[in-house]
C-alpha cells in the first residue's frame, strides 16, 4: 500500500509537470503564430511600399526579418525541446501507471491468498475442535471401561479391593492372576474327571 501511495504521488507530480509543460508548449506555439503573423504583416507592408522608399525600407525590413527569423528559430528549437520533454514525461507517466496497476494486482493477489489461508486455518480450527470433542468422548468411555474392569477384577472372591489408585500394570497383574487361577482350577477338575 505504501508502494502504491508513493507511485501515485510520483504519478501526480509527473502529470502536473506534464500539464505545465503542455501549457508552456501552447504559449510557445502562440508566440510562434504571433511571430509568423508579424512576418506576414511585414511582407504585406513591403508589398504596399512605394518605389521611392523601397530601398530604405528594404534594409529595415531585412533587419527585422533577420531578427524575426532568429526569434522563430529559437522558438522552434524551444518547441522541439518541449515536445521531447512532453514525450519523455508521457513515457514516465505510462510507466508509473503500469507500476501502480501491477502493485494493485499484486496486493489483490496477496489478499486472495490471505483469504484462502484464513479459510484453511478456520477449517483446521474446526477440525481440531471436533478432534478434541471426539478425544474427550473416547477418554470418557475408556475411563468408564477401565473402571468397570477394575471393579470386575477386584470384586472376585479372594481379591482385596485397592486402597489407592491402581496402575494399568497392577490391573493386568490382577487379571492375569485370576486367569491363571481359573486355568489351574479347570485343569484340576479335568484331572478329577469332572466336566
Amino acid at each position: 500500500t505504501g508502494a502504491i501511495s508513493s507511485l501515485q504521488r510520483q504519478l501526480e507530480i509527473q502529470e502536473s509537470q506534464l500539464r505545465r509543460t503542455k501549457s508552456e508548449n501552447e504559449m510557445l506555439q502562440k508566440k510562434l503564430r504571433e511571430q509568423e503573423n508579424q512576418l506576414q504583416a511585414m511582407s504585406a507592408k513591403f508589398c504596399s511600399l512605394t518605389e521611392g522608399k523601397h530601398e530604405e525600407t528594404m534594409v529595415t525590413i531585412e533587419k527585422e526579418n533577420c531578427s524575426l527569423r532568429q526569434v522563430v528559430t529559437e522558438q522552434e528549437s524551444k518547441l522541439a525541446e518541449q515536445n521531447k520533454l512532453i514525450s519523455e514525461l508521457q513515457g514516465t507517466v505510462s510507466q508509473l501507471q503500469a507500476e501502480v496497476l501491477a502493485s494493485r494486482y499484486h496486493i489483490h493477489k496477496q489478499q486472495r491468498a490471505q483469504k484462502v489461508i484464513q479459510s484453511q486455518a478456520e477449517t483446521l480450527q474446526h477440525r481440531e475442535l471436533q478432534t478434541r470433542v471426539a478425544l474427550e468422548c473416547i477418554t470418557s468411555k475408556f475411563e468408564r471401561y477401565r473402571s468397570k474392569i477394575i471393579q470386575a477384577t477386584f470384586s472376585t472372591a479372594g481379591s482385596k479391593p485397592p486402597q489407592a489408585e491402581v496402575t494399568d500394570e497392577e490391573v493386568l497383574e490382577a487379571m492375569q492372576k485370576i486367569i491363571n487361577e481359573r486355568m489351574e482350577f479347570h485343569q484340576m477338575l479335568k484331572q478329577k474327571g469332572i466336566k
